[in-house]
């Protein structure tokens, strides 16, 4: 038995569960989207999800290093 019953002709989410919002950036430290973007991303159509999906990697360099939060307090 195969799932072509589920399956459809859509972008994919790059979601991958990792929902923290870059404070800087305003952007997703895991799939890269703004809130904006996760906020529509199910009534958008798969023009401009194949747009945005385009575009994220180029957002990586927007997402700089924390500098080790409570962690890195603890040590000082």
């Amino acid at each position: 038995m195969t799932d072509d019953v589920w399956r459809r002709n859509e972008v994919e989410s790059p979601c991958i569960k990792v929902c923290v919002i870059h404070p800087q950036a305003r952007l997703c430290t895991g799939c890269l989207r703004s809130i904006e973007e996760i906020t529509d991303w199910s009534s958008m159509t798969p023009e401009t999800r194949r747009a945005v999906m385009a575009e994220l990697p180029t957002r990586q360099g927007q997402i700089t290093q924390r500098r080790g939060g409570r962690a890195a307090r603890l040590k000082r």
